[in-house]
C-alpha cells in the first residue's frame, strides 16, 4: 500500500478504497498499528476508519494481569 501522506485528507472514492484495503488486512491479522505505517496515517486514524466502517476491533493482546491459574 502506498504511503498517502501525512496530513493529506483522504475523501470520495479514495477513502473508500482505502476502507475497503484496511478492512481486508486488519481482517487477516494486521495490526492497527502495522496498518498505520504501512500508510503514513496515524493510528488514530486507521482506527477511526475502521470503526467507523463497522469492522469489529480485537481486544489488546500480551499478557493480562490477572490472578494466576494454580492446577492442583
Amino acid at each position: 500500500m502506498a504511503e498517502l501522506g501525512k496530513g493529506r485528507r483522504v475523501a470520495g472514492g479514495e477513502r473508500d478504497k482505502l476502507t475497503t484495503d484496511l478492512k481486508k488486512k486488519y481482517a487477516a491479522g494486521a495490526s492497527i498499528r502495522e496498518l498505520a505505517a504501512s500508510t503514513g496515517r496515524s493510528y488514530g486514524f486507521v482506527h477511526r476508519i475502521l470503526s467507523e466502517s463497522g469492522t469489529t476491533l480485537r481486544g489488546r493482546g500480551g499478557a493480562t494481569r490477572g490472578k494466576s491459574k494454580k492446577s492442583s
